[in-house]
């Protein structure tokens, strides 16, 4: 087990953030571990990019001085594994929020899903979701949303280095990207849909890799809890 000067000098860890668990939630429950094992009164604890409530995976958290190192981990490219379902949307394009819209997909075959995927590689322009932690007027978005306001928000460019279609089970298209910083899964799913004369929304999302870093090597925030306690 590491020393609390360990810890303080600097520490990264993988941490495997569970479904419905808020990228805080994950970062707060590290940070209470160790202040209640060592008895600190601070400690410097944060992560290296948000993942939201409903999608799993890699989440990077630094510790003490490792702190340093977050916006160098932030800007690396991220893997990510998933599922769309078309024929339908929601406002948040995931399934924070319920089904707004629905569309026909009679229309589409395998090879119409193919053959746009192709559309999505490099550079691209993106609006991110309203449902998103971007501030809009000094306020996040998401907050403004829900509060039913009319939001909006720029696109930007993000870059897609790799896309790949893992499997077609209609309404379901399962699907692996590796993408810049910046980028959100959920507008990938609406503007997937849309290019399909659909609609399309994300309804699995799981981040596997964050540059080299990997979701195979992490663990889960109750483990490194209880083996802290040495449970």
């Amino acid at each position: 087990m590491k020393t609390v000067e360990e810890y303080l000098a600097g520490e990264t860890l993988l941490i495997d953030k569970p479904l419905t668990w808020s990228s805080f939630q994950a970062v707060n429950k590290i940070k209470l571990a160790l202040k209640s094992r060592f008895n600190l009164r601070k400690l410097k604890v944060g992560h290296a990019g948000t993942l939201d409530p409903l999608a799993t995976g890699l989440l990077v958290v630094c510790i003490g001085k490792d702190t340093k190192k977050i916006t160098n981990f932030q800007g690396q490219k991220k893997e990510y594994t998933g599922t769309f379902t078309l024929g339908s949307t929601t406002s948040s394009y995931d399934l924070e929020t319920e089904i707004d819209e629905t569309f026909p997909t009679d229309h589409i075959t395998e090879r119409m899903i193919y053959i746009t995927n192709l559309d999505f590689f490099g550079e691209i322009d993106q609006v991110p979701p309203v449902f998103s932690a971007l501030k809009v007027d000094g306020q996040r978005s998401y907050k403004l949303a829900r509060a039913g306001e009319v939001v909006e928000i720029d696109s930007r460019k993000v870059f897609i280095h790799e896309f790949e279609i893992t499997r077609i089970a209609l309404p379901e298209v399962d699907f692996k990207v590796v993408c810049s910083k910046g980028t959100y899964i959920r507008s990938l799913a609406y503007d997937f849909g849309k290019a399909l004369n659909s609609g399309a929304h994300l309804s699995a999302l799981r981040r596997t890799k964050i540059g080299d870093f990997d979701v195979e090597n992490a663990i889960t925030p109750d483990f490194f809890g209880d083996s802290l306690r040495g449970n």
